[in-house]
């Protein structure tokens, strides 16, 4: 049951945001060291926006959806939103769509950026077995 409810991450989208981001702070700190030209406020600019940038890729690098009794924990590039199994409807992974989305009972769909198709076969075992966990979940004795 544990390789059930590990966690869902992508794979190529993590190792390339986090060697960019590796990229971007050395090259952020080798221009503020080669260029002597460069004034304090300058350097502090450098600074900032490399550090912003290597921040947001991050973020990219730390999508998850995490899984528990209760429910699903989906961490996207900019929300977090925790869901009930019992809010989910239906998982779906059709050709095109960059990441699983989930059909909810409010009417309303939220993206899984935790399963990528970049990842190709591995995402889509990785959508089978979410829609496994929430068929699991969301069971009822009569089939309505």
């Amino acid at each position: 049951m544990d390789e059930l409810t590990a966690p869902f991450r992508p794979r190529f989208a993590r190792v390339v945001t986090l060697v960019l981001a590796v990229v971007v702070v050395a090259l952020t700190i080798a221009i503020m060291l080669a260029l002597s030209i460069l004034t304090a406020g300058d350097r502090l600019g450098f600074a900032i926006v490399g550090g912003l940038i290597a921040a947001f890729l991050w973020r990219q690098a730390s999508v998850v959806a995490r899984v528990d009794d209760e429910g699903l924990t989906v961490r996207n590039l900019v929300f977090t939103r925790r869901l009930e199994w019992a809010e989910i409807v239906s998982v779906r992974f059709g050709s095109g769509r960059p990441w699983v989305q989930l059909d909810l009972a409010d009417g309303d769909t939220l993206a899984v950026m935790g399963i990528q198709r970049a990842d190709g076969a591995f995402a889509d075992s990785e959508a089978r077995r979410l829609a496994t966990l929430v068929a699991l979940h969301t069971t009822t004795p009569r089939d309505d």
